[in-house]
């Protein structure tokens, strides 16, 4: 008998478990924004480090929807936190689309590279935030200073905006999800053998 493709009571529960993991580890990722090149990079940083919520997400509910009240609930909470801007929404929105439409497009596979794939287009809706430095440039840079960034932090973040480093950003995502979702694959393969993930 075909498994029922329709969202369970359970799976919400389990959807806003790892959703509420992945958005500290997200959290804990902008942190590292302390450092230039780091948040730059953060696209790739938050991949690396909220590899395990997702892909156990994934697994555990392979139906319509999860992606997208994933989704839904981080944007709720980064919101609610003043974390949001209309580009970081923009950029997640589509982000999430395009991770959810990919899913069904395979049928909501346990196959790691299917899922990890599904990642890794989850991982450009962090592109809004670094993005907003080539959008706005000067009017950003004015801002965080404001903030209460140093002056040498912006210099040097000024410094970084090259369209070399856009390249950077834009494949960072790549990076840092492949090896946020091998992290996963490790730690978890037991628990994704029996999923039939691995």
């Amino acid at each position: 008998m075909e498994e029922s493709k329709k969202l369970t009571g359970r799976d919400f529960i389990t959807i806003g478990i790892f959703s509420a993991i992945y958005f500290v580890l997200n959290l804990a990722a902008m942190i590292t924004g302390i450092v230039p090149v780091l948040w730059l990079l953060l696209p790739g940083v938050a991949g690396i480090v909220t590899g395990i919520p997702f892909m156990l997400m994934e697994a555990k509910v392979r139906k319509p929807g999860a992606v997208l009240i994933m989704g839904a609930i981080t944007a709720l909470l980064y919101y609610v936190t003043g974390q949001f801007t209309v580009l970081l929404l923009i950029t997640f929105a589509v982000a999430c689309v395009l991770s959810e439409v990919y899913r069904a497009i395979t049928k909501y596979d346990s196959n790691f590279v299917h899922m990890t794939i599904s990642f890794i287009l989850f991982c450009y809706g962090m592109l809004g935030s670094p993005l907003a430095i080539w959008v706005y440039r000067d009017s950003f840079l004015a801002q965080i200073q404001q903030n209460g960034m140093t002056a040498e932090y912006v210099k040097t973040l000024s410094g970084l905006i090259s369209t070399p480093m856009l390249i950077v950003l834009c494949i960072s995502p790549i990076i840092g999800g492949l090896i946020g979702a091998l992290i996963a694959k490790g730690l978890f393969r037991k628990h994704f053998k029996k999923a039939g993930v691995v």
